[in-house]
């Protein structure tokens, strides 16, 4: 985790303050044994389902740097998200069909950040990601991005497998990068279309996969059996490109 201090708010009032107004909060840092308002935090931070790590008074009093942290300290996003809507009423503004990365599980904030810069470059309207179990927007991923991060919208959803129903409703084709019968070039990838990518140790989960339209795969011809996700996403990008180009007359 990012230990930038401006990623940090520190004290019971500000991450009180913080969680009333909705405001999208990676993770708290609580000491252990407090009584009071502490309690207070813990129950909303729950209820939002933000991840609670407690600490030793030691490590709290390090990531403060002197502040008066009060036995509570929360990672909040450097970057703004949007909300999957969003990246659909851009599409419509533009007049093209949507095409969205979403990432089920994606751990390596070198990865997304290598997605970001092949789907700015791809022409994709945007990147969904969980919430949690989840890389989120950091540092690492804005150096790794190349400025990506700038232009890219990323939508932080709390299910994917919903917002899978959700895309098919508004008539996106759902197609997961996995192992299947099809090879990515046999598939036909135009139209409105979400790709899927699975996560680095464990791939697309179950229900997610089992809720996907088809399943597109990348020929392995060597002893390796997978691709880096990042690289599976970027073969899947430019191959949407490709199609939609030559669909255009090549324009």
């Amino acid at each position: 985790m990012d230990t930038n201090r401006n990623n940090l708010l520190i004290g019971r009032n500000p991450v009180t303050e913080a969680l009333r107004s909705g405001r999208d909060i990676e993770k708290l840092l609580v000491g252990k044994d407090l009584e009071g308002s502490i309690k207070k935090i813990i129950g909303m931070a729950r209820e939002k389902h933000i991840p609670i790590t407690y600490a030793e008074k030691a490590a709290l009093d390090r990531l403060a740097e002197g502040g008066a942290h009060q036995g509570v300290i929360a990672y909040v996003s450097l970057y703004e998200y949007c909300e999957v809507e969003d990246i659909l009423a851009a599409t419509r503004e533009k007049g093209e069909d949507p095409f969205v990365v979403i990432l089920d599980g994606l751990e390596d904030p070198h990865n997304l950040g290598a997605i970001m810069r092949t789907a700015e470059g791809a022409g994709a309207h945007g990147i969904i990601i969980p919430k949690r179990r989840s890389v989120s927007l950091n540092e690492t991923v804005a150096k790794a991005s190349a400025g990506a991060i700038e232009y890219v919208p990323v939508a932080r959803v709390t299910n994917i497998a919903r917002t899978v129903d959700k895309l098919k409703k508004e008539g996106i084709w759902i197609a997961a990068c996995d192992m299947g019968d099809t090879n990515y070039y046999e598939a036909n990838l135009l139209g409105s279309i979400a790709v899927v990518i699975g996560s680095e140790g464990f791939g697309i989960s179950r229900l997610v996969r089992e809720k996907c339209d088809f399943i597109v795969s990348m020929p392995m011809m060597g002893k390796i059996t997978s691709l880096n996700a990042s690289n599976a996403a970027a073969v899947l990008m430019y191959e949407i490109r490709r199609q939609r180009d030559l669909a255009a007359g090549g324009k």
